[in-house]
């Protein structure tokens, strides 16, 4: 899933790896069976440890600060959205945002043409995506609550609950994002291939770790630490770790996947590492482990057997 304000976890996939494999980067000197059991514990109290009093700072605290599920899923698109870069301009971004939203951002986006919305987003810049980028997001945004409910049930048309992780899904709900109305924004033609709210929705299918769309669906869906839960699905045993530089480091010095390059492929493969600690809940360690190269919490790093 590709960048975000500097904070990620890491995970792994990959079905063949052995669990000797797999936990010899912890603890030496004790049995296979024990570095697991220790490197779990580990993690766990990792976990614990780096949570909400240490979100700070974190796009994350935008979202939570809206006051409901429909607001919260609106504002969390657009805050993971723009979740690349430095994360004191990441914040800035989003409030300037928020600026425009007002109060209760799902019924202002519920109401307002996309042009207004460019109109009064003209000043906004984040990198190279504009205000009419991010305008056009809102009004996918409002297409989806209005054809399906919420940005929930529209993601939850295309996952499959049997899939062992979202990267259908994923796919699935770019490819249907980006054909919604853009209201005239780029034009009366299709949306160009250049068109910037492309970059909102990426795909597994070409690759991308799709890192702010995973950050997304975590933010969403699973409940606990930092994170909301305002969403019934998808099964947080589904989650694919929000691969980032962070967390891509920390998984390499911690042996946790055998890619290099980041991508869909080292992003599943870290989660299914992680799934090993708690099957239910691969991604729940995506904060900590993102905190602690962020950091560079060496100590902590080196409790767990990472390497320098």
């Amino acid at each position: 899933m590709v960048c975000r304000p500097r904070r990620g976890g890491k995970t792994l996939e990959r079905a063949g790896v052995s669990c000797r494999e797999h936990t010899a980067t912890a603890v030496p000197g004790h049995n296979v069976a024990m570095r697991a059991s220790e490197l779990k514990r580990r993690l766990d109290e990792l976990y614990r440890h780096y949570d909400g009093r240490l979100l700070d700072p974190d796009p994350l605290e935008l979202v939570r600060e809206q006051a409901t599920a429909a607001d919260r899923e609106v504002v969390g698109l657009v805050a993971s959205g723009l979740a690349f870069g430095g994360v004191v301009q990441i914040k800035r971004s989003i409030v300037a945002v928020l600026d425009v939203l007002g109060s209760r951002p799902a019924a202002e986006v519920a109401s307002a043409e996309p042009r207004e919305l460019a109109r009064r987003l003209s000043a906004f810049r984040h990198r190279w995506l504009d205000g009419r980028d991010v305008a056009c997001l809102l009004a996918f945004a409002a297409q989806m609550r209005a054809s399906h409910g919420s940005i929930e049930a529209f993601f939850g048309e295309g996952l499959n609950p049997d899939d062992p992780d979202v990267g259908p899904a994923l796919a699935s709900f770019s490819r249907r994002a980006l054909a919604l109305d853009d209201g005239g924004l780029y034009g009366d033609r299709r949306l160009p291939d250049r068109a910037g709210v492309r970059y909102f929705f990426p795909s597994p299918e070409g690759g991308s770790a799709c890192k702010r769309l995973n950050l997304y669906l975590r933010w969403m869906a699973r409940k606990g630490g930092v994170d909301l839960g305002v969403w019934r699905r998808p099964d947080p045993r589904q989650l694919v770790l929000p691969l980032d530089a962070h967390t891509r480091a920390i998984a390499r010095r911690l042996r946790f996947t055998r890619y290099r390059s980041p991508g869909w492929a080292m992003a599943v493969d870290i989660t299914h590492r992680l799934r090993r600690f708690d099957p239910g809940d691969p991604v729940k360690y995506d904060f900590a482990l993102y905190r602690l190269d962020q950091w560079k919490d060496e100590e902590r790093i080196r409790s767990l057997g990472g390497e320098e």
